[in-house]
């Protein structure tokens, strides 16, 4: 048996489960689409298991997963951490979308 999964069902599902402050709407907005676009591209459906969603992804702002991941060096500043940042989650196959202020991406 299948349910459709709305966006706000999908929101409600995190507060349900106590981890509505897991992710930003913004973030959850990003991990909605990239799994309701997989889907629709696969056509493989993906049951909602949000303690699941919390382990393999995350949202963290730029500076944060440059520290985090020890990407760049001194030299990466306020002005090109949005570029190297990006590039390093492109480059590893995890960058799942951007908020204005987060990237998202699958824990590796």
């Amino acid at each position: 048996m299948k349910k459709t999964i709305s966006l706000h069902d999908f929101v409600s599902a995190f507060t349900e489960m106590g981890r509505y402050d897991q992710f930003s709407l913004e973030g959850l907005k990003v991990i909605y689409k990239y799994i309701t676009d997989y889907e629709s591209e696969s056509g493989q459906e993906i049951e909602l298991d949000v303690i699941a969603i919390c382990r393999d992804f995350a949202e963290s702002e730029p500076m944060d997963i440059a520290r985090d991941y020890r990407i760049g060096d001194e030299a990466v500043c306020a002005e090109n951490v949005l570029t190297i940042v990006r590039e390093y989650l492109e480059d590893n196959g995890v960058l799942v979308g951007a908020t204005d202020n987060t990237f998202v991406y699958r824990q590796f």
